[in-house]
């Protein structure tokens, strides 16, 4: 090996290396590393019902709300929202 493989060699790990701490340094800035991130979670889809292949009405619990939201493709529409009803032990989850 001569000194041109070396320094080869040393500028590949160093480029290597600053592209980890580029992509870490991303990464925080961009909040992929915030710390609690896995906590209580506040919203959760109760139910589905499959209207045609290209539609769906969806039942989100946010908090102590329900949303009713039709998803499709020409966009997503807010059809109602109301208290929330708790849901019996029984049940567990129905979310498909």
């Amino acid at each position: 090996m001569d000194l041109l493989d070396i320094a080869r060699t040393v500028f590949a790990l160093i480029a290597t290396l600053a592209l980890i701490v580029g992509a870490a340094y991303g990464a925080r800035r961009l909040g992929m590393l915030q710390p609690g991130a896995n906590g209580p979670k506040r919203m959760r889809i109760t139910e589905t019902l499959l209207l045609d292949p290209r539609r769906r009405m969806v039942i989100v619990r946010v908090d102590d709300r329900e949303h009713v939201l039709l998803l499709g493709p020409g966009g997503d529409v807010v059809v109602g929202g109301m208290a929330a009803k708790e849901m019996p032990a029984a049940a567990g989850e129905t979310a498909t």
